[in-house]
């Protein structure tokens, strides 16, 4: 399932997946608190269990002043899940928000909308990135493109995804080949990390653009909705088809 909700406002973040994680956040919260606290903790701590589903936020049009995104047109936000049961909640929730707003940061909820999904039809199929890819290692150090690591270490974030949703890993091993996929340095704000660093961000490599990827049918259907990567829920990892 794939879904979209419009937002008006001046401005946002530059770095804004953290808004858009909170907003979702918050529209679990209000169509089902329950299911928010099943899915965002364990035993009253964080659960650090990958989630089901990736997000992209695409603006249209923006002037950047310091760390601001001053909007021209609003902003979109678009989420893609195989899982029905967190879609309906989402949906729900959303409709329930007229406004949210986020530090000093204000947006308006415009229309929301179910898109149509794309047919994976091939064990071999061109992948558009929606929102960039991220792959790390073992020390979470984030991999360039063209490190011999790099395929080795995306298979293993894909089976642990589709691990953790359907039960079972990768029926095959994934073959990744770079088509035109080009580099992005994605700043994310994240508290905790100033406790180590004395900053409060953290500079994520990854790319953005396309790429092929053969494997099984039914491991590419669900990669396709579910996205690839690390920190999908932060706004990662959420792809189209090209053909």
């Amino acid at each position: 399932m794939r879904l979209r909700c419009d937002f008006k406002g001046d401005k946002i973040p530059l770095s804004h997946n953290l808004m858009f994680v909170s907003l979702i956040k918050e529209a679990l919260k209000k169509s089902d608190s329950d299911y928010y606290e099943k899915t965002y903790f364990y035993n009253g701590k964080q659960n650090k269990k990958s989630k089901n589903f990736c997000f992209a936020a695409k603006m249209k049009g923006f002037e950047v002043e310091g760390d601001t995104a001053n909007l021209e047109d609003g902003v979109s936000l678009f989420i893609s899940s195989p899982d029905s049961e967190f879609m309906i909640y989402l949906y729900n929730g959303l409709l329930k928000i007229k406004e949210f707003k986020y530090k000093d940061f204000n947006i308006i909820r415009g229309r929301i909308s179910l898109l149509k999904e794309k047919k994976v039809n091939s064990t071999e199929v061109i992948f558009k990135t929606v929102s960039p890819i991220s792959i790390k290692d073992n020390r979470n150090f984030f991999l360039e493109i063209d490190d011999e690591r790099y395929e080795k270490e995306l298979n293993y974030i894909a089976g642990k995804i589709l691990e953790n949703y359907r039960g079972r890993g990768l029926s095959e091993k994934l073959i990744f080949q770079n088509v035109k996929m080009n580099k992005v340095v994605v700043r994310q704000e994240i508290n905790t990390f100033k406790e180590k660093s004395g900053k409060n961000y953290l500079c994520i490599n990854s790319y953005e653009g396309i790429f092929k990827l053969r494997g099984s049918l039914e491991d590419l259907k669900d990669l396709y909705t579910l996205g690839l990567g690390f920190k999908r829920s932060q706004g990662f990892g959420m792809l189209d088809i090209v053909y």
